[in-house]
C-alpha cells in the first residue's frame, strides 16, 4: 500500500493567543493563519481578541486594528476599502472574499482568516499570484486592432453592443473565483482558470476589438479552456456577482459554432 506524507513543515499548529477574552465586553475572537516560509517553521493559527466597540463592521477593520495596537508583525494587503481593488481577498468563515466587503456580524462564532488557498504563500495572508499574472498577460487583456480611428473620435459602440459587457468588465481580478476552483488547483500550470477566462471573453465580446478569431484560436486547447468542468465555485465565491462559468461556456459556444 502507498503511503503519502505531507510536506515538511506544512502542518498548522496552534499559535499565540493575543489579548484575554475577559478584557472587553463585547469581545470578537479572530483565528488567523500565520507563515513566514523564510523562518522555516510550521504555519500557525494566532487567536486575538478584539474590542467590537471599538473596531468597524469589516473584518478588514479588524485586521488594520489588530495590525495596529495588538500584533504589527500581522501581514495582508488591502488598498481601496470599497470592494474595487481586489486587495485584500482572503479566505473567511471559509469561503473566499472580499475582507473590505465581509461584515464581522455575518459570522457566527470565531472568525477564521486564512490566505485565498492552493496558491504558494509569501507571508501570512499575502498569496504569491505570479502565474495568475502571467496567465492574465498571454490573453492580452485589452483592446487590439488593426483599423485606425477617425481624427479626434472614439471607437463607437450601440448601447446593445455596450449591453454585451455587463457582468464581465467589473471583474476586479480579486482571484476569489480561481483559487475557489478545483480545476485550477490541479491544472494551474495549464489551465488558465474562471478569472483569466472571463476576460479573455470580456475582449471577445467587445464590438470594438478586431482580433476575436485570433483570440479564439489562442485559447482552443484542452487544458487553457477545456480543464473548466463547470463545478460552479467560481460563481458562488465571486464578491462582486459576477459570473465567470458563462463566459466560460459562451467560449466554449462561439468555438463549437465556427
Amino acid at each position: 500500500m502507498a503511503e503519502f506524507t505531507l510536506p515538511k513543515n506544512s502542518k498548522v499548529i496552534k499559535g499565540k493567543t493575543h489579548n484575554a477574552k475577559d478584557s472587553f465586553e463585547n469581545a470578537k475572537k479572530f483565528n488567523i493563519y500565520r507563515y513566514d516560509p523564510e523562518a522555516g517553521t510550521n504555519p500557525q493559527l494566532d487567536s486575538y481578541y478584539v474590542d467590537r466597540d471599538s473596531c468597524g463592521p469589516m473584518v478588514l477593520d479588524a485586521l488594520i486594528k489588530i495590525k495596529d495596537e495588538l500584533d504589527s508583525t500581522l501581514t495582508f494587503r488591502r488598498s481601496c476599502r470599497e470592494g474595487i481593488c481586489g486587495s485584500c481577498a482572503m479566505n473567511i468563515d471559509g469561503t473566499n472574499t472580499l475582507a473590505c466587503t465581509k461584515a464581522i456580524d455575518d459570522v457566527k462564532g470565531d472568525v477564521c482568516i486564512y490566505p485565498l488557498p492552493h496558491m504558494p504563500v509569501i507571508k501570512d495572508l499575502v498569496p504569491d499570484l505570479t502565474r495568475l499574472y502571467a496567465q492574465l498577460k498571454s490573453v492580452k487583456p485589452w483592446l487590439r486592432t488593426d483599423s485606425t480611428p477617425e481624427s479626434n473620435k472614439e471607437r463607437l459602440q450601440t448601447p446593445q453592443q455596450r449591453e454585451k459587457l455587463d457582468g464581465y468588465y467589473e471583474c476586479i481580478l480579486c482571484a476569489c473565483c480561481s483559487t475557489s476552483c478545483p480545476s485550477y488547483w490541479w491544472n494551474g500550470d495549464e489551465y488558465l482558470g474562471p478569472a483569466v477566462l472571463l476576460q479573455a471573453y470580456r475582449w471577445i465580446a467587445d464590438s470594438r476589438d478586431e482580433y476575436t478569431g485570433e483570440r479564439l484560436d489562442e485559447l482552443e486547447d484542452s487544458f487553457k479552456l477545456y480543464r473548466c468542468h463547470t463545478i460552479m465555485n467560481c460563481v458562488k465565491s465571486c464578491p462582486k456577482g459576477l459570473n465567470p462559468a458563462k463566459a466560460i461556456s459562451s467560449i466554449k459556444m462561439l468555438l463549437a459554432e465556427r
